[in-house]
């Protein structure tokens, strides 16, 4: 009996170090390391591409200083500026009309408790971006935040204001997929390899 016992317990230290050191596919930061795979990853991000550059996302990503409305992307009116924080210039303050949460009724302001576009430091441009230039772009710490490939999984998967997007309020079409299925395609992007599209996409 005593021998039996000594074969399960030593039976199963050496499976919890097998375990241990088995040299499978790892889960590094958030998301789990795949083989490299350029045509897979790059087929990926076209899919992240085809949500950043929806109206939901790209209105608050522009080219300029003044963000973008409506499913057209016009520029919004009351002649709105980022300022330096990205939450409006002067006495036009994002939180003047935008509040916590959307305003009941079609077309009315939305709102989350960070309404505004990203800081004058760190614009975020989306808008005439290519998929390369897309890419390259959140894959930089210098022009994405200072996040790490992880942050920027979790950034886009979890954050709050990113989520917004996919509850708009009343007269607002939705992101091409949903979240759940967007931030799969960042992890399986980043997972195969974080490559860039070539020039040539679009």
């Amino acid at each position: 009996m005593r021998k039996l016992i000594a074969i399960i317990v030593i039976a199963s230290i050496t499976g919890l170090i097998t375990l241990s050191f088995r040299p499978e596919t790892v889960k590094k930061n958030n998301y789990t390391a795949l083989p490299k795979d350029s045509v897979g990853s790059v087929k990926a991000f076209m899919s992240v591409y085809t949500v950043l550059k929806s109206a939901r996302c790209m209105n608050c990503h522009p080219s300029g200083d003044a963000p973008l409305q409506g499913d057209d992307s016009h520029i919004h009116t009351m002649n709105v500026k980022r300022g330096v924080d990205g939450k409006g210039l002067y006495s036009v303050r994002c939180s003047n009309c935008h509040q916590a949460q959307n305003t009941a009724g079609l077309h009315m302001p939305p709102g989350n408790p960070k309404w505004g576009l990203p800081p004058a430091n760190m614009r975020m441009v989306f808008q005439g971006r290519t998929p390369r230039q897309l890419a390259l772009q959140l894959l930089d710490p210098k022009q994405n935040g200072g996040r790490t490939k992880a942050q920027l999984i979790d950034h886009m998967a979890h954050d709050d204001l990113v989520g917004w997007a996919w509850h708009p309020g009343d007269g607002r079409t939705l992101p091409p997929m949903s979240r759940p299925a967007f931030a799969a395609q960042v992890r399986l992007w980043i997972a195969k390899g974080a490559y860039a599209p070539s020039a040539k996409a679009k």
